[in-house]
């Protein structure tokens, strides 16, 4: 009984340590010494050795690290939701709910009520001193289809996210409230607090670097479950290595593995230069671990690692930080990202490539398309083995939903060559009442090129419908491209041979190196579009003039840069998105027209330099914000959030009629159908001293929204080339001429 009793104390206090992150010394034999004749007595009761006294002091201390007043705990309560913001106080209709700030554009509402009969009921946020018509809606759910969120529906104890839209934060708003937007009554609501202390994600050192050449930047906890571990290194040649967690002062054998990027178990790969999310199994959070790993579990080495500190206070994981990244994103590293996969096949010439790997019981598959936003592109396994048939074929069906603005892959079976009525043809299988068993990993699109990742279990265990995918033969396939219906769904294909194969290709899925494309998707040209307009550039000038213009439609901004455009950007001393060279050192001028309006965000584009492609930084938040760096345009307050300063009057260049940049071949004839347009005002002045640190590459863009500017060359003092006074004069007497031409006068 006394040895249980001991174990049990042992055991708790063992809980508690890894939980409030605590060092326990080791249990040491325990002896008690009473002077008898000059010797020495030990006093021992099968196996446990201790003293009336000293078991009080352990009982008391068991006592102590169960007291819910112990002030060292590690982890926050359980349940944790975030930080309490209140309760919903109801008007009408039985709303209730209670409200958290889970991070600084995330609430949660816990057992949220509402008998859903209001006519035109939203979550409705705003920063006025009660609700009123002057909010915006947080859409719920976030997905959904067509150009307006849909109505809140009835809901009985629901658990609900909302994110803030638009880049907004809590500390924007002052009040949540359901809101009947029709007739402008408050159903219920509730008030931020002033000075709401709202969960972060915390930066880490980088992983320390051991062996096998891994090293990353900052990692950073992005809540209580999720590490996004940036600009990874590490070779892949470990036997048997993976991410791994546990307790202790060291990485030791006592650890867990933690599924990689895609959520696999597989032995780490090689990365170069990566930029990854991760995230513990779903009984584990960062409070129950002291750190993360890269370990070798054959040979139980440690290729090194980050301590997880013990005063915490990250996000709850509530399912509000995804893992797939969104399809703009592109790394912020200056390795180019390795190939994934040691399988490729160009099944359709220049327009289709798959590439695949196992894992497991799945199969990875990444499809590369050279396809419209409004096509598909379908693979899988032929109807029949020795021949490509479409007919009673199992293929994915992977495309870009420009509704719902996600990338998406559908499980197909093609019963018959004939559009699908619901129960026979060309069918998505949930709408012939089986199972979608493909699952999204992520999608991309540029330069004209369609990614889409997903992967499925080998056998999915309906017989009707999936056809299980060999791994020990060869097994035909096919592949085509098409267009979309209304429905999002697969309508028929053109019979060519850019369209499907006609000729039978057989893959062995179980292979490995069964590498046969010879290019990239990417480098192959459009030849079907209009010429697009060469890229302009600037060197050997110190003064420069930033106004918003048209993007010149499919020979401008979109084939310049090869991401989609919103319809403006920037044109720099009157060219669009020209590539300026500037040198470290050297202090250059520019003059900004760009707006200074924030209530009028379509005319409201703030200038700023920066190290990432997209810009758009008013619009990050928390980690999305920390990927990209500002070198010139902005400031940051005492919270550290980013401050535009590069502001001015808003001038821009406007079609004269319509767009005709698809029938002008020049962008000098092109120029000649605008007009250029200001509003009252002085413009902006902004000085940038180049870092003499600064990187190669980096871009000048619109600090409220994405992808108007374009690339910053960054060479060595003197290396520009050119008389920088002589170029100037003549840029100065080309803007003079440009504007007498155009508009009759010269902008002071």
């Amino acid at each position: 009984m006394w040895r249980k009793a001991s174990g049990m104390v042992r055991e708790t206090s063992s809980w508690k340590t890894r939980r409030q992150g605590r060092t326990e010394a080791p249990t040491a034999a325990t002896t008690t010494t009473t002077p008898t004749s000059n010797r020495t007595r030990t006093h021992t009761t099968q196996g446990l050795i201790i003293t009336w006294s000293q078991l009080a002091v352990v009982a008391a201390v068991a006592a102590l690290l169960n007291s819910s007043d112990c002030q060292a705990g590690r982890a926050p309560p359980e349940p944790y939701y975030g930080s309490y913001v209140g309760e919903f106080t109801n008007f009408a209709h039985g709303i209730k709910g209670r409200i958290y700030a889970v991070d600084e554009s995330t609430l949660f509402v816990k057992s949220f009520a509402y008998d859903g009969t209001g006519p035109d009921a939203f979550f409705w946020v705003g920063k006025t001193p009660r609700p009123s018509p002057d909010g915006y809606i947080i859409p719920y759910p976030e997905e959904y289809m067509g150009m307006d969120p849909p109505i809140l529906q009835a809901h009985n104890g629901t658990d609900i996210l909302l994110r803030l839209p638009m880049g907004k934060r809590i500390k924007d708003i002052r009040w949540l409230s359901v809101w009947c937007r029709r007739f402008t009554v408050d159903f219920g609501e509730v008030f931020i607090p002033t000075n709401l202390g709202v969960p972060k994600p915390r930066v880490l050192p980088e992983f320390k670097r051991l062996a096998h050449g891994l090293r990353s930047s900052n990692i950073s906890v992005l809540d209580a479950r999720t590490f996004y571990i940036p600009n990874l290194h590490y070779d892949g040649a470990g036997p048997d290595a993976y991410f791994w967690v546990g307790n202790g002062s060291e990485p030791n054998i006592m650890g867990i593995k933690v599924p990689n990027e895609v959520g696999s178990l597989e032995p780490l790969r090689g990365y170069q230069g990566e930029d990854i999310e991760i995230q513990l199994p779903a009984n584990l959070t960062v409070y129950d671990i002291d750190w993360l790993a890269v370990w070798c579990v054959e040979y139980r080495h440690n290729f090194g690692h980050v301590y997880i500190p013990r005063d915490l206070d990250v996000p709850p994981a509530l399912g509000q930080t995804k893992i797939t990244p969104l399809w703009w994103y592109s790394p912020t590293t200056t390795t180019p990202r390795p190939a994934v996969y040691s399988n490729c096949r160009e099944i359709l010439p220049n327009r289709l490539q798959v590439k695949w790997e196992l894992q497991g019981e799945h199969l990875l598959v990444e499809l590369f398309g050279r396809i419209a936003e409004n096509q598909y592109m379908a693979f899988g396994l032929s109807g029949a083995n020795g021949r490509p048939q479409m007919a009673q074929s199992d293929v994915v069906v992977a495309f870009y939903d420009t509704n719902a603005r996600v990338f998406r892959a559908e499980d197909y079976f093609i019963s018959d060559l004939s559009q699908c009525d619901g129960q026979r043809g060309a069918c998505p299988d949930e709408r012939i009442g089986a199972r979608n068993d493909v699952i999204v990993v992520s999608g991309d699109r540029k330069n004209g090129v369609t990614s889409i990742r997903y992967k499925r279990l080998l056998q999915t265990n309906e017989a009707i419908y999936d056809v299980p995918i060999p791994i020990d033969r060869e097994v035909s396939v096919i592949a085509a491209i098409g267009p979309l219906n209304a429905r999002k769904e697969a309508n028929a294909h053109s019979h060519t041979a850019s369209d499907h194969n006609q000729d039978d290709i057989r893959i062995n899925f179980g292979a490995r190196n069964d590498h046969a494309c010879k290019s990239s998707l990417y480098d192959v040209k459009d030849e079907t579009g209009p010429k697009p307009w060469p890229t302009r550039k600037i060197q050997g000038v110190r003064k420069f003039r930033a106004s918003i213009g048209p993007t010149g439609g499919k020979r401008g901004y979109t084939p310049i840069t090869g991401v989609p455009s919103w319809g403006i950007a920037w044109y720099v001393n009157d060219l669009l998105i020209p590539e300026i060279t500037v040198e470290r050192g050297q202090t250059y001028e520019f003059i900004i027209e760009g707006g200074n309006d924030p209530s009028m965000p379509a005319r409201y584009h703030p200038f700023y330099i920066t190290d990432s492609p997209e810009g758009g930084l008013g619009q990050k938040v928390g980690l999305d914000a920390r990927k990209q760096k500002a070198y010139a345009g902005v400031e940051y307050d005492e919270d550290g959030d980013a401050i535009p300063t590069g502001g001015g009057r808003y001038c821009e260049w406007e079609h004269q009629t319509v767009d005709r940049s698809l029938e002008i071949e020049t962008f000098e004839e092109y120029m000649k159908t605008l007009e250029y347009k200001c509003e009252d005002g002085e413009p902006g002045y902004l000085n940038w001293t180049v870092p003499m640190d600064a990187p190669n590459q980096l871009y000048y863009q619109c600090f409220t929204h994405n992808n108007l500017g374009w690339k910053i060359n960054v060479v060595d003092m003197g290396a520009s080339g050119g008389s920088s006074v002589g170029v100037n004069l003549i840029v100065f007497i080309g803007l003079v001429a440009t504007r007498l031409l155009l508009t009759g006068r010269v902008l002071a």
